[in-house]
């Protein structure tokens, strides 16, 4: 199975900016974490044994454990439009990640499944807010609720209050059956770019107070050109409109600056970790000595908040 743009833009969004994916952990399952924990990811290729004795490779869009009070596992799956197949695919996903960390005793083994969650990008009134998965063994019957979650019923103002700023590149879902109407009437046009203005201003005060850092800050911003591009392909003034309200490509002039935040964002997660002396820290990453101490006394009130 190929992946689409959108499975692409979902997986740079948990590669480069892994913490956002906690507060959509929380929604989700109700969890309670602070977004300080630490995210682990597990490998995302499995190979699936096949009936003709052959194997499938599939690839699933996000394994991971965060380490919180207790080490938990989860599988998030991205899903562009409803299909009658994620179940299975999430069945099959979830079965060889619980292989994966297997563990045999006493001649038991003992398969832990993840928590596991379907993102649908569309939806319509028959896709469900859960699905379940049933499993019929010779020991009795097991069963789980996988959770669904459909990102245009979120609206801006509950995206920004909840931190789920993962969605924002695919908050233009919402629009998606307007784009002929936008495209030949500037006034309509202009309500969409006023709403992106806002997600613009929105980011840049976020970063400002120290919400996020201005290299997950650009990120989301990228990520939501590469969906609009994808999506509005037919729509020439869509695309052009809402990124001039989004502020347009990067300029040259901030490579430098989405390095150092690139870089101050590694420092953070060393001195997190607390195996590593400050003084190491500033050796490895040219900062002074005074610049991760600074940083570390930060973190330390950020955490006490």
């Amino acid at each position: 199975m190929s992946n689409t743009p959108y499975d692409d833009v979902f997986r740079t969004l948990l590669n480069d900016c892994s913490s956002l994916i906690i507060p959509i952990i929380n929604e989700v399952f109700g969890e309670h974490y602070t977004g300080n924990e630490e995210v682990i990811f597990s490998q995302n290729e499995h190979f699936l044994n096949q009936q003709d004795g052959n194997e499938e490779k599939r690839v699933t869009d996000s394994s991971f454990k965060i380490i919180g009070a207790v080490t938990k596992k989860y599988h998030c799956e991205c899903q562009a439009t409803p299909d009658n197949t994620m179940l299975i695919r999430i069945f099959e996903y979830g079965s060889q990640i619980a292989l994966d960390d297997g563990e045999i005793k006493d001649n038991i083994l003992t398969v832990t499944f993840p928590h596991s969650v379907i993102l649908f990008l569309r939806h319509n009134q028959k896709t469900p807010d859960r699905m379940r998965i049933r499993m019929e063994t010779p020991g009795g019957s097991v069963e789980y609720e996988v959770p669904v979650m459909k990102t245009r019923n979120y609206t801006l103002d509950e995206i920004f209050n909840k931190k789920l700023l993962f969605l924002l590149p695919f908050y233009i879902f919402l629009h998606e059956g307007r784009f002929s109407l936008y495209n030949r009437d500037d006034n309509k046009l202009d309500g969409l770019k006023e709403e992106y203005e806002i997600i613009k201003d929105r980011l840049e005060e976020l970063q400002k107070n120290g919400g996020i850092n201005e290299f997950t800050r650009r990120t989301i911003i990228d990520m939501s050109n590469k969906v609009l591009e994808n999506i509005a392909q037919k729509y020439e003034n869509v695309i052009k409109g809402v990124k001039e309200a989004m502020g347009g490509q990067i300029l040259e002039y901030e490579t430098k600056t989405i390095f150092n935040a690139g870089k101050r964002e590694v420092v953070e997660n060393m001195i997190r970790l607390g195996k590593i002396s400050f003084e190491d820290i500033a050796k490895c990453s040219g900062l002074t000595l005074k610049e991760v101490e600074t940083l570390a006394e930060r973190l330390k009130e950020a955490s006490a908040v």
